[in-house]
């Protein structure tokens, strides 16, 4: 796979030219890929329910398929927002707690969607802009204390189990291998605390 991976890295960067930023060449690509196609596949599997599907059960005990989508947004954000914090990046900061879990169920379909696009976008951006030192860094989550590396396989993990949890068409054999050996289906992965 990291063959076929830095040669489509390549070939992107001819066509996206000078000027165009990209992943720092210490970053862990693989498992940024896993992220990032975590993302795209619950993506499809999202914007394949109508809004009022958004309410059905998930696999989750007690949680709507909007809940689902809603914490693997704030997984997101809280991510991205701790690592602008650990890079010395200042800002407003979103609360990604309990009670905006809680909140985030409740948004209209529109805007739920949004929050999940939104939070995977910014996330992708402060991971592209991390330089080599930075990938080693320890970053504090609600969870405790994992090094900014790891994050990446976290986020991965918790997205293609919202995928599965959602119980709208995942599959756990469209699950990577080197994650589905560590996915509980009877445990969400990464929800906010």
């Amino acid at each position: 796979m990291s063959s076929d991976l830095s040669q489509a890295q390549a070939e992107l960067r001819a066509r996206q030219g000078a000027g165009a930023r990209y992943d720092a060449a210490n970053a862990p690509a693989e498992t940024l890929a896993l992220a990032r196609h975590g993302n795209a596949y619950l993506a499809r599997i999202v914007n394949g329910l109508d809004d009022v599907a958004l309410w059905d059960a998930s696999a989750r005990p007690g949680w709507s398929r909007r809940r689902v989508i809603a914490a693997a947004a704030l997984q997101a954000r809280e991510i991205a927002q701790a690592l602008e914090d650990a890079t010395g990046q200042t800002g407003d900061r979103a609360e990604t707690d309990t009670a905006a879990l809680d909140l985030a169920e409740t948004l209209p379909a529109r805007a739920l969607r949004h929050l999940a696009a939104h939070a995977e976008v910014h996330l992708n951006v402060v991971w592209r802009d991390l330089s080599d030192a930075e990938w080693d860094l320890p970053l504090a989550l609600a969870a405790g204390i994992v090094p900014v590396r790891q994050t990446p396989r976290l986020h991965a993990l918790g997205l293609w189990q919202a995928a599965l949890d959602l119980q709208a068409g995942g599959r756990l054999r469209d699950v990577p291998a080197t994650l589905a050996t560590d996915m509980n289906p009877s445990e969400p992965q990464g929800t906010p605390t």
